[in-house]
């Protein structure tokens, strides 16, 4: 994954710290490690990002920066990656997430109509609640897992492919 590639979509760092979201965090954002673009930081940003889009609260993205933070990986790819679980993505996305966690629990499933009220996330998330969480959390650690796994990867499949081009090309010059 050549470093060029995300530094050309990210925003700069001076424009994140200003965002209104994350004042919270004043001066932590300061920190230099939060804006390097390498192969720990972004695996870490990815398994940050990753786990942030399946928690089913608002404000993702304050929990992504936090996670990134905390554990020193790329704050703007942690931060965009949690727009995966967007408002069209998110309804078969979590009622995945309940299906699985209903699987991995092995309880039968239970059948609802989801209704956007305080009343039915009161009463109505009663019977689902915990395959519902359950499975956001075990699908939140393998995603996360997947793209820090993946990410180291490819990052160390692109290096080893640049070092076999930059052999080629010196072996033809002599």
């Amino acid at each position: 994954m050549p470093k060029h590639l995300f530094k050309k979509y990210m925003p700069d760092p001076h424009t994140i710290r200003e965002h209104k979201s994350l004042q919270i965090f004043g001066s932590l954002l300061h920190d230099p490690n939060l804006w390097h673009f390498n192969r720990r930081s972004i695996a870490k940003a990815f398994a940050v990002g990753l786990f942030c889009m399946m928690i089913p609260v608002p404000f993702q993205m304050a929990l992504a920066a936090g996670a990134a933070i905390i554990v020193r990986s790329n704050l703007p790819v942690s931060v965009v990656l949690v727009w995966i679980s967007n408002p069209f993505t998110m309804p078969p996305l979590f009622y995945f997430a309940y299906q699985f966690g209903a699987w991995v629990l092995q309880t039968p499933e239970v059948e609802f109509a989801f209704e956007p009220s305080m009343d039915w996330l009161l009463n109505g998330m009663s019977a689902i609640w915990f395959p519902f969480l359950f499975g956001c959390l075990v699908l939140g650690s393998i995603f996360s897992a997947l793209g820090y796994i993946t990410i180291r990867l490819l990052w160390r499949l692109s290096i080893v492919k640049r070092i076999k081009f930059r052999k080629n090309n010196q072996s033809s010059q002599n």
